[in-house]
């Protein structure tokens, strides 16, 4: 968590500052594109967000996966995250299935959603075990593959998001049969068993349970998430400074 008394200078100080959100989350909607519009206001006091935005937490200069959880996931992915993750803990799972349930759906966070369990293995590999980084990947698809001998009926939920009558693309049924014959399987489907999207009557649960899970299994860099040169380094970066216009 950032310090209560950082003294760090805003940039951009004392300047209007301009927000043009990512296409990717208006692209398709009745968002009307006011980039031009945008560009022509700019002059001496009124730029383009780039670094921290004071309408968002201020993140710590190195930031671990906790202050993601705390300072920019959306309350409704940290809780179904934590639910997940502790409801495995309670069932005594191993840690690499805890773990994987705690991060299945971390790009969903603050990021994107198109592609989450691609997405959120990808940003968590560098960090992680590849059992667990597999388990995060192929949740996704395998949340639309049914399998009653291990107890995962196809969602109920899934019906009400989707409609009755939708089927997933090729490549997602393609990869879930290849996952089906995988030695991690069952990693990877007890993520989608414990991926549950209604827990109104489940305690809250605090980032704090995990430390330990974390602490032996997560490889947190000592430059902070985001600032340690890996292949996803410029991913978190994205979360920590969401509205920079490049």
């Amino acid at each position: 968590m950032p310090k209560p008394d950082d003294t760090r200078p805003w940039p951009q100080a004392d300047r209007e500052r301009l927000i043009y959100p990512s296409p990717v989350g208006w692209l398709g909607s009745d968002f009307v594109d006011n980039e031009e519009d945008l560009l022509a206001r700019l002059n001496p006091q009124t730029v383009l967000m780039m670094g921290d935005n004071p309408a968002l937490p201020r993140m710590p200069e190195r930031p671990c996966l906790a202050d993601f959880f705390t300072l920019r996931f959306g309350a409704l992915a940290r809780r179904h995250l934590l639910v997940s993750a502790k409801r495995a803990m309670n069932d005594g799972m191993d840690e690499d299935v805890i773990l994987a349930c705690l991060l299945h759906d971390v790009s969903n966070g603050a990021l994107i959603r198109p592609d989450h369990g691609y997405w959120s293995a990808q940003l968590i590999a560098p960090y992680v075990s590849e059992r667990v980084a597999f388990a995060v990947k192929y949740h996704q698809p395998l949340r639309y593959l049914p399998d009653e001998a291990v107890g995962y009926p196809y969602p109920d939920a899934y019906n009400r998001f989707f409609g009755p009558d939708y089927q997933p693309p090729e490549y997602m049924q393609r990869d879930a049969e290849w996952a089906r014959n995988h030695p991690w399987y069952m990693a990877a489907r007890q993520v989608t068993i414990y991926d549950t999207y209604f827990f109104d009557d489940f305690p809250p649960v605090d980032i704090a349970e995990f430390e330990g899970v974390i602490a032996r299994h997560f490889r947190q860099p000592a430059e902070g998430l985001g600032f340690d040169n890996s292949p996803v380094a410029h991913m978190w970066r994205t979360m920590i400074w969401p509205n920079n216009f490049i």
